[in-house]
């Protein structure tokens, strides 16, 4: 995939370009401004902008309208819709994350996931499919939601994701899956994260248990 890095601390930017241009990314670009960013998109439009949310314009006050990194990214989704936004978090706040999901970004993922984990989340982008990390998404959703019950997904699944369910209700395993799907276990594993997020479920066994009890009709259909 072709992408644009947006980090204020350009060593950590150049590290992460390096260690995703050994796994066959191209890196167009690493920012550590907005403008510099906004500039570096315009020019190459790439798929994805990989950013961290402390990203900001340092000519110009932080608190400041478009300033912060979810700030900018809503310039690149209003400037550039076509090109998707992942959010690498130092700090993993769920409510971060919660704006993240709710500015409809591709993905938010603390930094401190292994780089093959990364490079898998960016797969499931490519085909369409969001990247959240299961853990802050649930907090994020819990959040939001306040005493729901998980009767429904709060965000509806991608294709890959309903036929990932499909096949965790049919008892089917990891490597299984992954085979026949023709994709890695890393991409399996992260659609898996995306979808147990979605549903609010804390297993693939208690994602069974609801589709089977009838939880998730609409997903279930092919």
């Amino acid at each position: 995939m072709r992408l644009v890095l947006c980090d204020e601390n350009r060593i950590l930017g150049e590290a992460l370009a390096a260690a995703f241009g050994a796994r066959e990314h191209q890196v167009l670009a690493v920012t550590t401004t907005v403008a510099d960013g906004l500039a570096a998109v315009a020019l190459h439009r790439p798929d994805v902008v990989v950013l961290d949310p402390r990203f900001s314009d340092k000519t110009r006050p932080r608190n400041e309208e478009g300033t912060d990194g979810l700030g900018a990214a809503r310039q690149f989704q209003h400037h550039y819709p076509e090109t998707a936004i992942l959010v690498l978090a130092s700090l993993a706040e769920p409510r971060t994350c919660a704006a993240a999901m709710k500015s409809k970004l591709a993905g938010f993922l603390p930094k401190d996931r292994r780089v093959i984990e990364l490079a898998a989340a960016l797969d499931v982008i490519a085909e369409g499919g969001v990247a959240f990390d299961s853990r802050l998404a649930r907090q994020a959703m819990k959040g939001a939601s306040g005493t729901r019950r998980h009767s429904r997904p709060a965000y509806v699944l991608t294709p890959r994701e309903k036929e990932v369910l499909r096949r965790i209700v049919a008892g089917q395993s990891t490597a299984q899956m992954a085979g026949e799907m023709n994709i890695t276990t890393s991409t399996l594993r992260t659609y898996v994260k995306n979808l147990l997020a979605k549903l609010g479920a804390h297993s693939r066994l208690q994602a069974a248990a609801l589709a089977a009890r009838g939880d998730f009709p609409d997903e279930l259909s092919a």
